[in-house]
């Protein structure tokens, strides 16, 4: 059976979806998008995908064409049009299409284009990397400044995929002056003498709705948190480190450039927090 897909307000086959050539999210990046995942049917963490989503379209002065109830409705409709059980939403909302290429924003007439689809992932909370852990390279951090937006812009993060990739690892994180700021889709954190670090939100990162519910998570179970940016040379010394993300939850981090963290294997506190996560994020699904 085809896949069924939302475009402008039609829920159609993914063989009949059409957008403009002119749609300025193929022409310029003008727009942006979230990714929710599935887990039994439901959606997790689906307020603070919204709340950002809201924000990401409030800074590129983009009107949101939905509230959060008709967002929730579309979202719920799209997973059961498709029988997913585990898997993603993906939302993307650009400016829209003016007729022609302008770099000019078109005026408040011109409607915006929302495209959602889902992609089906049975077994998502299992994956086999999360009982092994990933690799991870250090790339420079050549984005633009403002990485706290999540636009569709991701021509940088999919090279370093492919760098790593290239590399025989599994991700890369990315350096700033010295600096980690993020994975090419996730958020970086380390562990160091038992305190769980990671960076502070500002505009060199994203703001992280999976960083936010660990953050919470982890304080309620009376772990200790530090937000401060930290070094490369840190990160190869630490204890343990993980990334955070909406598709790969909690995923423990065991190597760095070749340097191996640790003994090699997941640590405590990346598989504990794991756990923590997926426990509540199941509980409070909508």
């Amino acid at each position: 059976m085809s896949r069924i897909v939302y475009v402008d307000g039609a829920f159609v086959p993914e063989e009949e979806a059409r957008v403009s050539v002119f749609d300025r999210g193929f022409l310029f990046a003008d727009g942006v998008y979230e990714v929710t995942s599935v887990l039994g049917g439901r959606l997790i963490d689906f307020p603070g995908h919204v709340r950002r989503l809201g924000r990401s379209l409030a800074e590129l002065a983009l009107a949101n064409p939905h509230s959060e109830a008709e967002w929730l409705a579309l979202h719920r409709d799209l997973v059961a049009r498709n029988a997913v059980t585990d898997g993603l939403v993906y939302l993307q909302v650009t400016r829209g299409s003016a007729g022609d290429r302008d770099f000019a924003y078109p005026g408040p007439a011109t409607p915006p284009t929302v495209v959602m689809f889902t992609q089906s992932k049975p077994g998502l909370a299992d994956a086999p990397a999360a009982r092994t852990g990933w690799t991870v390279i250090a790339i420079p951090d050549l984005r633009w400044g403002r990485r706290d937006i999540k636009t569709v812009q991701l021509l940088y993060p999919a090279m370093g995929k492919m760098m790593a990739k290239a590399a025989g690892a599994d991700d890369a994180w990315l350096v700033e002056d010295g600096l980690i700021t993020e994975g090419t889709s996730n958020n970086a954190w380390i562990v160091s003498r038992g305190r769980i670090v990671t960076r502070p939100l500002g505009t060199e990162i994203l703001h992280g709705i999976t960083r936010a519910a660990v953050m919470r998570l982890a304080r309620e179970s009376q772990l200790e948190v530090e937000e401060r940016p930290f070094t490369l040379d840190e990160a190869k010394t630490a204890d343990e480190a993980f990334v955070t993300s909406a598709s790969a939850f909690v995923m423990p981090v065991v190597e760095i450039d070749g340097v191996r963290l640790g003994d090699g294997t997941p640590g405590p506190l990346a598989r504990r927090l794991r756990e923590i996560y997926l426990d509540e994020m199941r509980r409070a699904a909508m």
